[in-house]
C-alpha cells in the first residue's frame, strides 16, 4: 500500500449536507459524551476538525461523528474537514494508527478491522503489517465483531448495552455455549433499561445459570423480581459453611464444563484417530455413570424447594 503519510492533512470547511455517514455503523454513540460536547460547541464551534476521505464530491465521515450530530442539532451548515487518504481503506488504517485506545473504543477498531478484512479484501496479515500490530491483536477483534449478532451490534453501538458487561460477563457464556442466540435474548431484555454492569452481572448468573422459569421472566422484561432473587442469593451463599461453600464451587465446576463439552462436541476438527481411540474409553465411562449423576443432582436441587 502506498505511503500512508506522504502528503500532509489540509483542513477545509464542508457542508455538512456532503458528508457521507456510510461509516456511522462503526462508531459508539456516547449520549453522555455528546449532551456535554453540545454546549461547548454552541460556546465556542467545532475546534477539532472531523476526519475522512475525499470521494469525488462526497466528504466519506470516518471520525467526527458526535461533532457532526451536535452541529445538525445547532443547525452549523459547514464544518471543517481533513482527508486521511486517498481512499477508504487508507482512510480507515491512517485513523486505526493515529488514534489510541481512547479514542477509539476495542468495538470501534473490530468494526473497522472488519470492514478492511470482509468489505476491502485485506488478509489479516496485511492489517497487522498496515497497523504495526500483531496477528493475534487483528484476529481478536475481528473474532469480537464476527461473533456478534446485527441485533446486538446495534445495541452495543448505539449505547444502550454497556459494552464492559458485554466483554466480560457475557462473551464467555458463548464461548461456553458454543453460541451467541442465548446472548443476544439476554441483551435484548435488557437494553436501554438503565441497569449498571454489576446488576447486568447479577441478572446473567441467574439467566445462564438458573432455570427456565428464571429465564423466562427476564425474557419478559420482568427484571425487578430476578434480580431481588439473585441479591438474596448473593447474600445467603455468605451463610454457607466450608464443606458447603466447596459443594457450590464443584457444582459450578460441573456446569462449566458440561457447557464446554456439549459446545465442542460436535466440531468437526475432532477428526484424528487417537483423538477418537482415546475419547472412547473416556465418554464410555462418563455414559455410565450419567443416569446416577443426573438422579443426584436432581435430587439436590429438590431438597431446596421451587426455584
Amino acid at each position: 500500500m502506498e505511503n500512508l503519510f506522504e502528503a500532509p492533512m489540509t483542513r477545509r470547511e464542508v457542508a455538512i449536507s456532503a458528508l457521507d455517514l456510510r461509516y456511522e455503523n462503526c462508531r459508539m454513540k456516547p449520549a453522555v459524551l455528546e449532551e456535554r460536547l453540545l454546549g461547548s460547541i454552541a460556546e465556542r464551534g467545532i475546534e477539532e476538525p472531523l476526519e475522512g476521505v475525499e470521494l469525488g464530491e462526497r466528504s466519506v465521515l470516518l471520525n467526527g461523528f458526535t461533532r457532526y450530530r451536535c452541529a445538525r442539532k445547532l443547525r452549523i451548515e459547514t464544518v471543517p474537514f481533513v482527508s486521511l487518504g486517498r481512499d477508504e481503506a487508507t482512510g480507515i488504517i491512517v485513523l486505526l494508527r493515529i488514534a489510541n485506545d481512547k479514542s477509539l473504543s476495542i468495538l470501534e477498531q473490530a468494526a473497522f478491522i472488519d470492514e478492511l478484512k470482509n468489505v476491502r479484501s485485506l488478509s489479516g496479515a496485511q492489517i497487522a503489517a498496515e497497523l504495526s500490530r500483531s496477528k493475534a491483536w487483528v484476529s481478536m477483534r475481528l473474532g469480537l465483531i464476527g461473533g456478534m449478532s446485527a441485533a446486538v451490534r446495534q445495541k452495543l453501538f448505539g449505547g444502550l448495552f454497556p459494552v464492559y458487561a458485554y466483554m466480560y460477563t457475557l462473551r464467555p457464556f458463548m464461548r461456553m455455549n458454543g453460541g451467541g442466540k442465548e446472548v443476544e435474548e439476554f441483551v435484548l431484555a435488557v437494553s436501554g433499561r438503565g441497569m449498571s454492569v454489576r446488576q447486568i452481572e447479577c441478572l446473567a448468573r441467574g439467566y445462564f445459570h438458573g432455570g427456565d422459569a428464571f429465564r423466562q421472566e427476564i425474557r419478559q422484561g420482568k427484571l425487578a423480581l430476578p434480580l431481588e432473587r439473585m441479591k438474596e442469593v448473593a447474600a445467603s451463599a455468605d451463610g454457607c459453611t466450608e464443606f458447603e461453600r466447596a459443594m457450590l464451587r464443584d457444582l459450578e465446576v460441573a456446569q462449566k464444563y458440561l457447557l464446554r463439552v456439549m459446545g465442542k462436541s460436535g466440531d468437526r476438527r475432532l477428526e484424528s484417530g487417537a483423538f477418537h481411540a482415546q475419547a472412547q474409553l473416556l465418554t464410555a465411562g462418563i455414559l455410565s455413570r450419567v443416569e446416577a449423576f443426573v438422579q443426584s443432582v436432581r435430587r439436590l436441587h429438590d431438597r431446596g424447594g421451587p426455584a
